[in-house]
């Protein structure tokens, strides 16, 4: 298959702080002092000492990124703000030159990268129509030929012949995305645009996104909507601090992105600069998941019981104190809740707990996860009266759903669980 774009080994280095003034009008002290000092500044600068040099701070923005994009795919770009994203694109779309390295581009590029780029406040709907598709590409027959699609999908059609510097944001927005939507390029780098309007425009976006993704174009798509990255991506990278730490099936990428920062080896121990002053009595120590035969685990199978365990000690005695454990995917949506006091023989027996050090356990039966990433938070309360501690990403495993049911099937199962279920198949007739 066809490479459309190869980049090998970009970096992005840009100056940070303020600009220096390239003009500015000088008294006649200033010329004199700067007369009186060039020579020793022409003297540092040849040694390499210059000040201006010394104070000049870089910023990597991009730092040796490579990957290759075959045609007709959709590679998701995920990462926090200020990883490097917007500038690959940049890059990509010869908005700017990168530093270092190099990026080989087949075929016309479509983007939306800052939407509205290219809208004249004086001018018309109509005429930013023109004026924008010129900017990004079209000829005035092809824009002739989509103008009553773009306007139509911009739900604008009502003021299409008033200046848009009379629109609301919501309007310039929707009129200019609508522009840049219906463009048919080879390969369409789209950065953050899919925020624009309201929910049901962004809806829309969504929709036309996703028709752009099925036509076979390759497409690189920003965005910090996961649930978007996830509908029209078959694959992501994540970029961290200019760096490319990750690439992999969008599942796995998000799961992946998502969990940064967190406890990566089935284990999470709190400093003390981490539980804040009014826990008290209650010290959070340790929380371990744990397999069958009771090693500390990152990723367990989901055919086997996992055990989690929250070890913390009680400086004095607490009444009515319950441990919670929360159970989540990586998206935030809740898989299960549970409390160590939660039977009532439990209830009854550590309805105060005196000082000293404890270890509340929970076992997870098997057969309950399906394959991804999930995230454990813990909390210590008495109920209706006060919260000592909570953590609610401490900690994050993988689950292998080799051997589980189903998988005998090619295709993935969706939702966060994957239960044993008792099936029976009775024949009632011939």
């Amino acid at each position: 298959m066809t490479t459309a774009i190869s980049v090998k080994n970009l970096s992005k280095q840009y100056v940070i702080g303020a600009a220096e003034t390239k003009f500015r009008y000088n008294m006649l002290r200033d010329v004199i002092v700067d007369t009186v000092y060039a020579p020793v500044r022409l003297a540092k600068a040849l040694v390499g000492k210059s000040e201006r040099r010394a104070n000049r701070n870089f910023i990597w923005a991009l730092d040796d990124v490579s990957f290759d994009l075959e045609e007709g795919k959709v590679l998701g770009i995920v990462g926090r703000n200020g990883a490097g994203k917007s500038t690959l694109l940049k890059i990509l779309s010869r908005v700017t030159e990168p530093t270092r390295g190099t990026v080989m581009v087949r075929g016309r590029v479509g983007s939306l990268l800052e939407v509205g780029t290219g809208f004249h406040p004086e001018l018309t709907g109509r005429e930013n129509i023109y004026m924008n598709g010129a900017i990004l590409g079209m000829k005035r027959a092809e824009i002739d030929s989509k103008f009553d699609e773009i306007v139509d999908f911009s739900e604008v059609s009502q003021f299409i012949d008033t200046p848009v510097k009379r629109y609301s944001s919501g309007m310039y927005l929707r009129l200019a995305f609508a522009v840049a939507a219906h463009l048919e390029p080879e390969i369409l780098v789209v950065d953050e645009v899919l925020a624009v309007g309201d929910a049901e425009f962004q809806k829309k976006c969504l929709g036309k996104m996703g028709d752009v993704a099925q036509q076979g174009r390759t497409v690189l798509f920003v965005s910090h909507n996961m649930s978007a990255i996830l509908r029209l991506t078959q694959e992501a990278i994540v970029l961290n601090k200019g760096k490319l730490v990750m690439r992999a099936p969008t599942q796995e990428a998000v799961d992946f992105y998502l969990s940064s920062g967190q406890a990566q080896a089935g284990e999470r121990t709190w400093d003390a600069d981490e539980v804040p002053a009014n826990a008290a009595p209650f010290t959070p120590i340790r929380l371990t998941v744990k397999d069958r035969s009771g090693k500390v685990v990152e990723t367990i199978r989901s055919t086997e019981p996992v055990t989690l365990e929250f070890e913390y000690r009680l400086s004095a005695e607490v009444k009515g104190l319950r441990i919670g454990m929360y159970v989540s995917t990586m998206r935030g949506e809740y898989v299960l809740t549970s409390f160590d006091t939660d039977e009532p023989k439990l209830y009854e027996k550590f309805d105060t707990r005196k000082a000293g050090r404890y270890i509340s356990r929970a076992t997870l039966p098997a057969d309950i996860f399906n394959e991804g990433r999930y995230s454990v938070g813990v909390n210590a309360s008495s109920f209706g009266v006060r919260r000592y501690f909570m953590d609610e990403n401490a900690l994050a495993f993988n689950v292998d759903i080799s051997g589980a049911p189903g998988t005998q099937w090619p295709e993935p199962r969706v939702g966060p669980i994957r239960p044993r279920l008792e099936w029976k198949i009775e024949k009632i007739s011939d």
